[in-house]
């Protein structure tokens, strides 16, 4: 079984190092996506890159914590449900596929697709306290179950993604710069 789930994760992440030429979404969708892990070979690993240029695809509480601080990566994928305990801070500068010539960028994908980048599993990450200090992060499929704290400009809920519970935004600046297209179930207000 820890063969399986090893492969599984190795493949997924050599297929979203391979998107990493396409665009965030593709790169994204890339990670989280199923088919290309059954796809990879046995035998396939995941390249040594620098952090900030790889995605981190998680399925445990501290590896979540890791991925999105400021010393994670520019892209995060949840491969199941995930809960995790306490507060979760998203902090840090990252920039789209690594490049620091590129736009600053992050994304946490939760959901997984098929070959065409149709969803094909959404994911819940269950989190007390989930706090946005990245700039410009976007929340993809599935469902953040707890309130978000934005405290940077650009927050994006894309329209497959609902929040189960309330955002706060630490100014209004910060408010009219976020994009929700996606479901908030509570209140989405300045506070």
């Amino acid at each position: 079984m820890k063969l399986v789930k090893g492969l599984l994760v190795a493949g997924v992440a050599a297929a979203v190092l391979s998107g990493c030429g396409a665009n965030n979404d593709q790169a994204a969708n890339s990670a989280a996506s199923p088919a290309a892990s059954a796809a990879a070979s046995p035998a396939a690993s995941a390249p040594a890159a620098d952090a900030t240029t790889t995605a981190s695809i998680v399925n445990q509480a501290d590896a979540f914590k890791t991925a999105v601080s400021e010393n994670g990566t520019w892209i995060i994928a949840i491969l199941n449900d995930l809960t995790v305990d306490g507060e979760v801070v998203v902090a840090g500068e990252f920039h789209d596929k690594g490049d620091a010539a590129k736009d600053v960028y992050r994304k946490i994908a939760l959901y997984s697709q098929d070959a065409d980048h149709n969803i094909t599993a959404s994911y819940t990450l269950t989190v007390p306290k989930l706090t946005v200090k990245s700039e410009n992060l976007k929340v993809q499929g599935g469902t953040i179950k707890g309130d978000v704290y934005v405290q940077a400009g650009g927050f994006t809920l894309d329209k497959t993604a609902t929040v189960d519970g309330n955002i706060y935004y630490a100014s209004a600046d910060f408010q009219s710069s976020a994009k929700v297209e996606g479901t908030v179930t509570g209140e989405a207000k300045v506070q």
